[in-house]
């Protein structure tokens, strides 16, 4: 059995509207994608929680929807232009997309990543016998972070060179737990996870269960009241730069004196704002930076 995808280009003031009503009319999935990947005018986007979305938008976009192979697609393509008060169709064409074995398919898309001197992300249907090191075998899911990002690589290269400054850490905004994990085998003894995606929590401790790495992991509100007053030799949270200045009160008290704050998630433009959001009570400075992307550090002063 075969599928079929109707492809569409159309202007900025149209791409969401039509998007949304594709799905309405009967696509089973609609895709946004730059019309203009791999030219000059490539525009990348790098959208944050409670951003407006037009700020996150491309002026010229391809859709692209999904539909069962036998699909009325003039119809539905004219019911979705219709709900939109579009005049017209929007031009389209259309392609077969064939069955195939999707799980294998997209297993084999993920290979080990070698990570800083020796760590390795290891995909559960692979052989990690042959790996020496610090091995997270860890599954990609729901939940961010399965080592490929620079700003995931960027924070296990620092805990691989500074976990023994830690007995306890506390990772904010843990989404696979891959950081978390990552310091229990490290050598630090007390790890905790906190997201605000009920979903990452369940992936966390899948993980960890996979990883046989003792940690806890809550929701932050459950997190507040269960961990009140508690803090933590080493805080780190790979986020995004505008959640990260808005969480510096909830941060900033978890670190223990001397202990180490660690931000990433945060492009090189942002990193003079986070590092001013927090400079009343950590001195932060860019550690490292990897393709446009920078990692955060800074030391708590002592009591």
């Amino acid at each position: 059995m075969s599928w079929t995808e109707i492809v569409i280009e159309i202007g900025f003031d149209d791409t969401v509207s039509y998007a949304d009503a594709l799905m309405d009319a009967g696509a089973l999935s609609v895709t946004v994608e730059d019309r203009d990947e791999g030219t000059p005018q490539e525009k990348p986007m790098f959208d944050e929680p409670g951003a407006d979305a037009n700020d996150y938008a491309w002026e010229n976009s391809r859709i692209i929807a999904l539909v069962e192979p036998d699909t009325d697609i003039p119809a539905l393509t004219r019911r979705a232009a219709d709900a939109c008060g579009m005049k017209e169709v929007p031009a389209y064409t259309t392609r077969d997309v064939p069955d195939e074995d999707w799980v294998r398919l997209t297993q084999s898309q993920f290979d080990p990543i070698h990570i800083g001197k020796n760590i390795w992300i290891v995909p559960s249907w692979h052989d990690s016998q042959d790996k020496n090191g610090v091995i997270l075998e860890l599954d990609p899911g729901l939940a961010f972070g399965t080592g490929s990002h620079p700003t995931t690589s960027l924070c296990l290269e620092w805990l691989e060179q500074y976990a023994a400054k830690g007995k306890s850490i506390l990772d904010y905004g843990c989404g696979s737990g891959i950081l978390a994990i990552a310091a229990v085998k490290l050598g630090i003894p007390d790890a905790v996870g906190v997201d605000i995606d009920p979903q990452s929590i369940i992936a966390t401790q899948e993980n960890a269960e996979r990883n046989a790495t003792p940690l806890h992991c809550w929701l932050p509100d459950t997190f507040e009241t269960a961990q009140k007053g508690i803090r933590y030799d080493i805080v780190i949270a790979n986020i995004l730069a505008g959640p990260l200045q808005t969480l510096v009160p909830v941060l900033v008290p978890r670190v223990k004196p001397n202990g180490y704050l660690v931000l990433s998630g945060i492009l090189e433009s942002q990193a003079d704002d986070v590092i001013a959001a927090y400079a009343p009570y950590i001195r932060l400075s860019v550690w490292r930076k990897r393709d446009g992307w920078v990692a955060l550090m800074g030391q708590a002063n002592p009591l």
